[in-house]
């Protein structure tokens, strides 16, 4: 019988490629398994981070019973490539950091009694290849181990462990009415006739309700279930189990099992997703798999932990960016019953090498075969931002490649993918996947938050046969910074409220948008970024990276989410106020107390009730009657501390303020804590910049810049950046990040320009605005 031996503890670890050990030296590190090595420096916002090749080893004795079984190591990820080498040879290679893979490693083990320990040795890789995706992203690329190993033993004949990762078990359910089909598959390993396989299907209480016996040679079959109970996602996330036994004569000799949901749905391109025939407007949050200085090692306890907060949001979908997560979560998601997008990490620039296709298309085969059975799992996402850098040769056909290539593993879901902002309405790329979204940041990266609704009905109203939905929307969330007057870009905690206050109305006001997900559900490490203050991370999150902090416009997305009933005070991170002078409004209610306040301020509540009332220092101050928002003015601040109480129904929260003779410091950034700094530019810089004939060919002197450079070059050399960023200042209104430039690095300005001109940006520029670009870049020469 199948037995899974643990080996995740007393691993030797060294961080640099030593070479292949033949033993373990002794000033190696000890460390458990799961394991990144880019734990602190992926997310200290030092700049850099360590990538390339790490070792891990670890001796072992052979398994008793070896004569009769196989031994095999199951890696559940290596990032982003790994080797496994068994007493010095090579058993196993595997080029993708995100999906599992298995190898037989018996005929390498020492002979059983021999007494002699085996030696596994891994080599870890997340260097920047040219063939393995990602190559760049907004995110750290950490290193490791990061989901363990297992030693798995099985007979000769067993369930297959080695197709493409996958658990060797399928199941596929068709409902009709009250009833479902069960089509169940499995593959067996050396099989012949004296084998047979016995399928045997529980309900969620473990009570038997099908079996059906077939041949180990031909396993396939179907079940007919007369009372088939669905999975109708967070409203009732009901989960089956199948178990498929290897049977020889009277003998189990391997079992393996799989739990499944029973659900169907579809998308209309204008009243959006439904599930099992009912309406569900799907709208929830991404996810990133770090948590603060563990990296992405984390243990399946704390990816159930942010499985729970997303239910506690009140959220219905996940997407999984940008890769393929763990199985941990995947199964934390059927059990809540979290609609999920599932990708691969194609993503912002497609490889110059023409190996990278088939890394992309080895990715999506491992993501779909290993995560088939998940019921969460509704869309297949193919990329994300991927003309970031520009519409490569190639990129069209690629798309087409892969979505025909999941259509045939997979014909029973949709596939996706994630457009960048400035993909274009007419680009070549809408109408090959099942479904579209896009990535919006109008209100945080540029352009006013209320250019969301009108960009989106536009897309709509010229495109109503596509199935729209918005995969990531967002702005930065900086618990320390409580201006008075939030406004775009400054970092601040209430900035990121009202931004999401505006968002989700809006969207839950479009029936039509398929999914909308917010970016991001948690802070996430991003080594390259070095803004608002804090580096190495995007502040995106609703909650902090080490899960500590819901931020307020957490409260927020619960109260338009969640039926639980709640009140949340916010801005009780502004905790020291000076206030404005008491005006004399004073609340309807309000008595002597509060009659005697100097100062007063705004407090602001979320709800998902209809009413609340707020208390001064235990004096009902006033009852607003609501939806969502409730704003308090002129609540009265005393000297020294005033207590807040928030009320509705059974539920209560409080805050304590402080009366301050001036508002501290740290509670604004200052321009010299944002280090990236923005690209400054003006309005006007076309105006100031040369006159140029726009019938006059454009000229390319050697060493000089022009618009044929790639950003890249022109954001390293200081005088050549400010000419950009003056240019798309005046295009775009954006002071531009250089971090969030060199995202586009290996765009040409040229192609760069045309992007966002494609974007409808450049309304108030000449139409010579290229040739202006050009000429201003033609006066710099390259040092």
């Amino acid at each position: 019988m199948r037995k899974v031996i643990p080996f995740n503890e007393n691993w030797s670890f060294q961080k640099q490629d030593t070479g292949l050990p033949h033993s373990i030296p002794a000033d190696w590190e000890t460390v458990t398994l799961p394991h990144t090595w880019n734990a602190v420096d992926g997310q200290d916002g030092k700049g850099s981070y360590y990538r390339g090749a790490c070792w891990y080893a670890k001796e072992f004795p052979t398994p008793s019973g070896l004569s009769d079984n196989r031994i095999f190591v199951e890696v559940l990820a290596a990032a982003l490539s790994g080797k496994v080498y068994i007493n010095g040879r090579e058993a196993a290679y595997h080029e993708g950091g995100f999906s599992s893979f298995t190898a037989d490693i018996t005929d390498y083990l020492h002979p059983e009694g021999s007494g002699e320990p085996n030696l596994i040795a891994i080599c870890a890789d997340n260097s920047d290849r040219p063939h393995i995706y990602p190559r760049m992203a907004d995110f750290t690329f950490y290193g490791g181990l990061y989901r363990g190993v297992n030693l798995i033993m099985v007979p000769r004949v067993h369930f297959d462990l080695e197709y493409w990762g996958a658990p060797g078990l399928s199941v596929t359910s068709q409902p009709d009415g009250e009833s479902a089909c069960l089509k169940l598959q499995s593959w067996v390993k050396n099989a012949d006739a004296d084998y047979t396989v016995c399928y045997t299907v529980t309900d969620a209480q473990g009570r038997n309700v099908a079996e059906c016996w077939r041949p180990a040679e031909n396993p396939g079959t179907s079940i007919f279930l007369p009372q088939a109970h669905l999975w109708q996602g967070v409203e009732d996330p009901y989960l089956y189990t199948c178990t498929a036994a290897l049977v020889y004569r009277n003998e189990a000799v391997d079992e393996i099992s799989c739990r499944f949901g029973i659900r169907s749905f579809c998308v209309d391109p204008e009243k959006g997703f439904f599930l099992n025939g009912k309406p569900m407007m799907l709208r929830g949050v991404s996810r990133h798999q770090d948590l603060l200085y563990e990296g992405n090692a984390l243990t399946r306890e704390e990816h159930y932990q942010d499985a729970a907060l997303i239910h506690e949001l009140g959220a219905n979908t996940v997407r999984l960016a940008h890769y393929q997560h763990s199985r941990d979560f995947y199964d934390a998601c059927d059990e809540y019953g979290f609609v999920v997008w599932a990708e691969i990490p194609y993503i912002s620039s497609q490889s110059d090498d023409p190996k990278a296709h088939e890394n992309c298309r080895t990715q999506m085969q491992e993501l779909v075969y290993q995560n088939y059975n998940h019921p969460s799992i509704c869309f297949w996402g193919i990329s994300n931002e991927i003309t970031i850098a520009g519409e490569k040769p190639g990129l069209v056909e690629n798309h087409k490649d892969l979505n025909a290539l999941v259509k045939e593993i997979d014909p029973t879901r949709l596939t996706t993918m994630a457009h960048v902002s400035m993909v274009p309405l007419d680009s070549r790329l809408h109408g090959i996947t099942d479904l579209e979204s896009y990535n919006h940041y109008f209100g945080w990266y540029g352009g006013k938050y209320t250019e969301n609704e009108k960009w989106l009905d536009n897309f709509h109203e010229k495109h109503p046969e596509i199935c729209l939905g918005l995969s990531e929307y967002g702005a930065e969330g900086i618990i320390t910074y409580q201006p008075d007057e939030p406004k775009c870009r400054d970092y601040s905690e209430s900035y990121q409220a009202e931004y999401h206050e505006h968002m989700a109305e809006i969207l839950m006001a479009r029936p039509y948008l398929w999914s909308t997900h917010v970016w991001n559900m948690f802070d996430f490490g991003c080594a390259a970024r070095n803004e608002g203050g804090t580096a190495g991370r995007n502040n995106k999150g609703l909650v902090t990276l080490d899960r500590k902090i819901k931020k307020d416009a957490f409260y927020l997305y619960k109260a338009y989410w969640s039926s639980d009933p709640f009140v949340h005070l916010c801005g009780r991170r502004y905790a020291q106020r000076a206030g404005a002078a008491d005006s004399g409004v004073s609340g309807e209610n309000s008595g002597a107390k509060t009659s005697e306040a100097g100062a007063h301020t705004s407090v602001k509540v979320y709800s998902n009730q209809p009413e609340v009332s707020l208390y001064v220092n235990g004096e009902l101050f006033r009852t607003l009657k609501g939806e969502k928002v409730f704003l308090f003015e002129q609540v009265p601040l005393f000297d020294g501390f005033t207590c807040l109480t928030a009320c509705t129904g059974g539920c209560c929260d409080n805050m304590t303020l402080e009366k301050v003779d001036s508002k501290p410091k740290i509670y604004t950034l200052s321009p010299e804590e944002d280090e990236d700094g923005d690209m400054e530019g003006a309005a006007n810089w076309f105006d100031e910049a040369a006159a140029v004939d726009a019938n006059m060919p454009m000229e390319f002197p050697d060493g000089f810049f022009s618009v044929q450079d790639t950003v890249k070059a022109v954001l390293e050399q200081e005088d050549a950046a400010a000419v950009l960023a003056g240019a798309l200042f005046a295009m775009t209104g954006m002071k531009l990040k250089k971090s969030m430039m060199g995202m586009m690095g290996e765009k040409t300005v040229e192609g760069l320009m045309e992007m966002m001109t494609g974007m409808g940006m450049g309304d108030n520029v000449p139409e010579n605005a290229l040739q202006v670009v050009n000429a201003e870049l033609n006066k710099v020469r390259k040092k």
